[in-house]
This record gives structure tokens, sequence and C-alpha cells, in this order.
């Protein structure tokens, strides 16, 4: 008869309840960031599509013919670099997904001025407090946006000093993308950078959670009865063995007709004691393997959150997990048969037939590697 609390539920009932709502709340984390950025790669789609700039009518700036404005920053600062240094081409790339910027200044920039930053179809201008910096998009050649600071620096013909603005961390992204988006109209490329965001908008796509499997009581196992689980378990197993070898081991009581004392007396435990050995013999530690860490913010790839450092970016295939990989990963029926490495099919469930023929053929095929990270 199944053991059950004051509410008349069984233990795997509850194991089953604690399951399901972990597995959820991650489900749920893990999409809402998918989807977060998803929205955002779309609006970009949009913006890059759909920009035409406006005439600047108010802005302090006189205009040339043709020009028009797509953006304008009220709150940036004129920064140059001490040591100039060539700068690599500018190009049309879109970065996939943009690291947080810190509100800092790089060593070695150092600021000169601030003011009005405007961006228009033809170049970049800062109208400071000193008067006033262009860059020319016919002359420009070297661009850098720094990794970890708002900082942008350019090169121009014109100009033998490197310069650049430095803005607010909030306004950083969305300059950034305008000023390629800018870049790209001047040399008739914006169609390169629609097509570029609709691959971005595909391979997110690609990456979407699943929706997690229900688990039910039925696949409790014994261990979750005890606390702390498999590894209590296995230290109480390894305990049951070395303790009575040790007792065997020890020199028999001198007499044997005393009375047993009404205190016992203290009793061997696991820690420390192993089988004797030969003399001057020394016992080799074991090691054990750990897995890796999870990889940090969207470093998995789209893999679900797990502690054992399994990812779709990249890495060593997983041939032989730990047994709590089905805690973190929806396991297929029969996923102990598998003979492979650990892959994702494509309704979601997860199959340890990797690399062999028929792998996934009730799911509808591989999606993609589950990958260890390095």
């Amino acid at each position: 008869m199944a053991e059950t609390d004051s509410t008349g539920s069984t233990w795997r009932y509850r194991w089953a309840h604690r399951q399901n709502e972990r597995r959820q709340a991650a489900y749920r984390a893990t999409a809402a960031a998918w989807q977060q950025r998803d929205e955002e790669l779309r609006r970009l789609r949009t913006l890059a599509a759909e920009l035409r700039g406006t005439a600047g009518g108010g802005l302090p700036v006189e205009l040339t013919a043709g020009e028009l404005v797509f953006w304008t920053q009220p709150a940036a600062q004129l920064v140059e670099v001490r040591h100039t240094a060539v700068l690599p081409a500018p190009d049309l790339a879109v970065e996939p997904a943009p690291a947080p910027l810190r509100p800092r200044r790089p060593d070695g920039v150092k600021v000169l001025d601030a003011g009005l930053a405007v961006l228009t179809n033809r170049r970049l201008v800062l109208l400071g407090g000193r008067g006033r910096r262009d860059w020319s998009y016919a002359k420009l050649t070297g661009l850098a946006h720094d990794p970890a600071a708002p900082v942008t620096l350019l090169q121009v013909l014109d100009r033998r000093g490197t310069s650049g603005l430095l803005l607010p961390p909030a306004a950083a992204a969305e300059f950034r993308f305008t000023l390629t988006l800018a870049f790209a109209e001047a040399i008739e490329q914006r169609d390169t950078v629609i097509a570029r965001l609709d691959e971005l908008i595909a391979e997110h796509g690609q990456r979407q959670p699943f929706r997690p499997a229900i688990i039910t009581p039925a696949q409790a196992r014994l261990s979750a009865r005890v606390p702390g689980g498999r590894r209590t378990v296995a230290v109480a197993a390894a305990a049951a063995l070395i303790i009575p070898a040790v007792l065997l081991e020890s020199d028999p009581p001198a007499r044997t007709d005393i009375a047993v004392a009404a205190t016992p007396a203290p009793t061997h435990t696991a820690t420390g004691l192993a089988p004797a050995g030969p003399a001057g013999a020394k016992s080799k530690p074991k090691s054990k393997s750990k897995p890796s860490a999870t990889p940090s913010g969207d470093g998995r790839c789209g893999a679900p959150r797990n502690p054992l450092g399994y990812t779709f970016c990249g890495g060593d295939q997983v041939r032989k997990p730990p047994r709590q990989v089905c805690d973190h990963f929806d396991c297929a029926p029969g996923f102990w048969k598998g003979k492979g490495f650990l892959v994702q099919c494509r309704d979601g469930q997860y199959s340890l037939n990797g690399g062999r023929p028929g792998v996934c053929l009730r799911h509808d095929g591989v999606r993609r590697t589950v990958y260890a990270a390095r």
C-alpha cells in the first residue's frame, strides 16, 4: 500500500508535482527571453524596411539637398583616442544578440565636447558647445563599436585622429543599428541589412523552446523518497560496505566472558576508513568528473536551463549523460536504451540515439545536437 501524507497524496504525486512546477518555471523564463528577442528582431526588420527619415525641421544643422535625418540624441559626448589605431573597415553586420553595455569610458579615450548628435543618410554630426564635428560616410574608412562600453569610434580620410561618440547605454544599441542602416543606405545596400535580419529571425525561430512534457507519478524513482536523493543513497550504500569490512579487520577482544557495558561503544564511521593495503602503499583518490557550469545569459543557444553545462552552441557530444538529465530535458520513451549521442527531436523530446539510423523516427526527425560545454 502506498505511503500517504495527511492530505492523502502519495510521495510519488508530490515528487511529480515538484518536478512539473520546476520545469514549467524554467520553460516560462526561457520562453519569455526568447519572445523578447524575437520581437526585437522583427522590430529592427520593420525599421530597416520602412525608415525613410525626416527633413530635420527645427534642428540647428543645415542639411544639403536630399539629406534626411534618421536619428538624434541630445546627450552625446565627443571622444577622441589618444593613441590612434587602424579601425576595421565599416561593414553591414547586425549583432545577433548585443551584450549589455556598462556606463563607463574606456581607457585611452578622452572626452572633448558634448552636445546634440544627428544621424542622417549622408553623415554623422555632433553639434557641441565648442563647435561641430562631421563624419561623412563617403570618407569613412574605419568603424568600431566597443563591446563593453557605449562608445563608437570612426575614422575618415580628411582627419588624422580617431574620434567618435560616447552615448548613454540605453541609446547605444539603437544608434549602432541606425548607423549601420544609414551607411547601407548611402552605399545602396539596405537590402543586404534586411536579408541579414531575415536570417537572424529564421535562426532564432529554430531556437524556440518547447513546452516540457508532464511528469507522471509513475516516473518517480525510489531515491526521491530519501532526503538528499541519489547522493544520500550512494553514501549509505558505501557506508554499508565499508563499515563491516573495518569491523572484520579489527582485533577481537581479549576476553569474551565480560558483560557488555550499558553504554554503547563508539561506532566507526565511514570517514577516513578504508580496507588495509600493502605496507607503505598510499591510496590514490579517485577523480570525479563534474559537469561544466551552464553558460551565462543566452549562452545556451536556446537549451533548457540545467546544471550539467549542456547547450546547443557547440562543444563535445554527450554520449553518457548522468541519470538526472531527464530532470531537465524531456527524454523520449526508451531513452536509456539509446547507443549514440544526445540529440533533440523536432517534437521537443530528446533521444540518446544520435548518429544512428532511424533516430527520432517517431518524433518528426532530428532537430539539433546537444553539446557539453568545454
